[in-house]
C-alpha cells in the first residue's frame, strides 16, 4: 500500500470536541517520538553489549552537547510555527504562504551556521565536559559525524513544524517511524557485521535523519495544501521575519540555553566516574520517553491554541490548555508507574555491569516521580508559546532550569561534597521552580498581553 504524500492535511481545531482533536493530533506525535527515542534506544544498546562501557558513557552523555543544538533550532521552528498556526486558523493564507517560505528560507541558512559552528567547536565542547580520556575519545568521533550533518535534523524538523501548525501530525509520525527501522538496520549493520563501533552508531542515525528529512520536504513540494512549497517564492519576507523571530528566538534561546546549562549538570554527574555516567545514561535515556506524552500534548496545545486564537476565539483556546494538561497527566502517570516498577529490569536491558544498573535504578526512581510536576510546568509554556507570549515562558524557565539549577548544584555540592543524592535533584528542583512560578503567572495574568498575532480572523487572501 503506498502513502498518498500529496494528499490535502489541513485539520480545523478551531471547531468540534477539543479533547478528541487534541488526542488525535497527539497520538501520532507521541508514536512518533516513541519511535524516536526507540531508535535512540538501540543506538545505546547495540553500543552498551557490543562495543564497550567507554563507548556506551560516551554516545550517552553527550545527549546534552546535541540537544542544545537541536534544540535551538527547534525552538525557533517551534515559534514559527505558532505564526504560521494562528494565520491558518484566521483564514490569512497568503499570510500562511508567505511565512512558510520565509521559514524555509531562514532554515537554508541554518543549515550552514549550525554545521559549522557545530564541527568548529567539538574540541572545546569535549573539554567543558570534563570526561575521562577513553570516553572522550569516543565523543569526539561521536560528535563530529553527527554536527556534519546536522542539516537534515534541521530539515526535518522545519517541516514538521510546518505540518503540524496545519493540524497535519500524522506524516511526519510515519516518516519517523522509517527512520527508525531503518536506523536498527543500520545499527546492526554498520555495529555488530563491519565493526564501526560508535562511527557506525553515528553513520546509521544520519543516514535515517537524511531519509526522514527528504520524505518530509516530498510532502512539502508536492502536497495540494496551503503549505505546498515552491522554489520560486522563496525569500525572507520581512513582516513574516520579524514576528518568526519575535516567537522563535525567545523559544530557541530558552531551549538552547538550557541544553547548554545541562551540560554543566552532566559535569557534575561525570565527576563521579564512569559508572555514574553510565547510571546517568541509562536514566537519560529512559527520561527521553516519560517525558513524550507532556511534549507531544504540549505540541497539541500550542496548535490548538494558535489556531483558536487566530480564529478569535479566546475562550476555546484556554479550555484546550486544561483539557491538554489532564490528558497530559494521565499519560505521564502510566508511564512513571512503569518506570518505578521496572527500573531494575530497564536499566539491565541498557547495560549489564551491576555497577551501572545500580546508578540506573537509583536515578530512575529518584527522579521519574517528579515528571509530574514538569508536565504541568510543559504544558503552560507551551499554552503561553501557543498564544504568542513566548517571552515570559522563556525567562521563567531560563530562571528555573538555568540560573536555579548552577546555583542550586554550586551549593549542595560545597554543603555535601561527594553526595550523589542532592546532585541527582537538581533537575527536580528545576521542575518544582518553574512549575510555581509559571502558574502563578498563568492565574493572575492568562496568556499574557500578547494574545494574537493577528488583528482578527479573516477571510482568504
Amino acid at each position: 500500500m503506498s502513502i498518498k504524500i500529496g494528499k490535502k492535511p489541513e485539520v480545523n481545531m478551531t471547531t468540534g470536541n477539543i479533547a478528541k482533536l487534541i488526542i488525535a493530533f497527539t497520538v501520532p506525535l507521541i508514536l512518533g517520538n516513541l519511535f524516536q527515542q526507540f531508535y535512540n534506544m538501540v543506538d545505546t544498546w547495540v553500543v552498551g553489549n557490543y562495543v564497550g562501557d567507554d563507548a556506551f558513557a560516551a554516545v550517552g552523555t553527550v545527549a546534552a552537547v546535541l540537544n542544545m543544538y537541536i534544540y535551538a533550532f527547534t525552538g525557533f521552528a517551534t515559534g514559527a510555527g505558532v505564526v504560521i498556526s494562528q494565520y491558518f486558523g484566521a483564514n490569512d493564507f497568503k499570510k500562511v504562504r508567505e511565512t512558510v517560505h520565509t521559514m524555509v528560507t531562514i532554515s537554508i541558512i541554518f543549515c550552514v551556521v549550525f554545521t559549522i559552528v557545530g564541527v568548529s567547536t567539538v574540541p572545546a565542547v569535549i573539554n567543558m565536559l570534563k570526561s575521562p580520556e577513553g570516553v572522550a575519545g569516543e565523543q569526539k568521533i561521536y560528535l563530529t559525524i553527527i554536527f556534519a550533518f546536522i542539516s537534515f535534523q534541521i530539515i526535518y524538523n522545519m517541516s514538521a513544524a510546518i505540518l503540524r501548525a496545519i493540524g497535519d501530525s500524522t506524516r511526519p509520525f510515519i516518516f519517523l517511524v522509517v527512520a527508525c527501522v531503518l536506523n536498527i538496520i543500520l545499527d546492526l549493520l554498520f555495529v555488530i557485521v563491519f565493526h564501526m563501533g560508535v562511527a557506525g552508531v553515528a553513520w546509521a542515525t544520519i543516514i535515517a535523519q537524511g531519509v526522514s528529512a527528504i520524505l518530509c520536504l516530498i510532502v512539502l513540494f508536492r502536497t495540494d495544501s496551503v503549505v505546498k512549497l515552491n522554489l520560486k517564492e522563496l525569500q525572507i519576507e520581512k513582516t513574516c521575519a520579524r514576528q518568526i523571530f519575535a516567537m522563535g528566538i525567545p523559544t530557541a534561546l530558552q531551549q538552547c540555553i538550557t541544553a547548554f546549562s545541562n551540560i554543566f549538570v552532566q559535569s557534575y554527574t561525570n565527576s563521579f566516574g564512569r559508572d555514574v555516567m553510565g547510571g546517568w545514561t541509562v536514566y537519560s535515556k529512559v527520561d527521553q520517553i516519560v517525558m513524550l506524552p507532556q511534549q507531544s500534548f504540549g505540541m497539541a496545545v500550542a496548535t490548538f491554541i494558535g489556531q483558536n486564537l487566530g480564529a478569535g476565539d479566546e475562550k476555546r483556546a484556554k479550555k484546550g490548555l486544561t483539557t491538554g494538561i489532564w490528558l497530559s497527566w494521565i499519560f505521564s502517570a502510566v508511564l512513571v508507574a512503569a518506570v518505578m516498577i521496572f527500573a531494575e529490569p530497564v536499566s539491565y536491558f541498557f547495560n549489564k555491569s551491576p555497577n551501572i544498573i545500580e546508578y540506573g535504578v537509583f536515578f530512575l526512581r529518584l527522579i521519574t516521580p517528579f515528571m509530574m510536576v514538569g508536565s504541568l510546568a510543559m504544558l503552560l509554556v507551551s499554552g503561553l508559546r501557543g498564544a504568542g507570549n513566548s517571552t515570559v515562558p522563556m525567562i521563567i524557565t531560563l530562571f528555573s532550569y538555568v540560573a536555579f539549577r548552577q546555583l542550586y548544584l554550586f551549593a549542595v555540592t560545597k554543603i555535601w561534597p561527594g553526595q550523589l543524592l542532592p546532585v541527582g535533584l537538581a533537575y527536580p528542583a528545576g521542575w518544582v521552580l518553574c512549575m510555581i512560578i509559571i502558574g502563578i503567572y498563568y492565574l493572575k495574568v492568562g496568556f499574557g498581553v500578547r494574545v494574537s498575532i493577528v488583528d482578527k480572523p479573516s477571510e482568504e487572501k
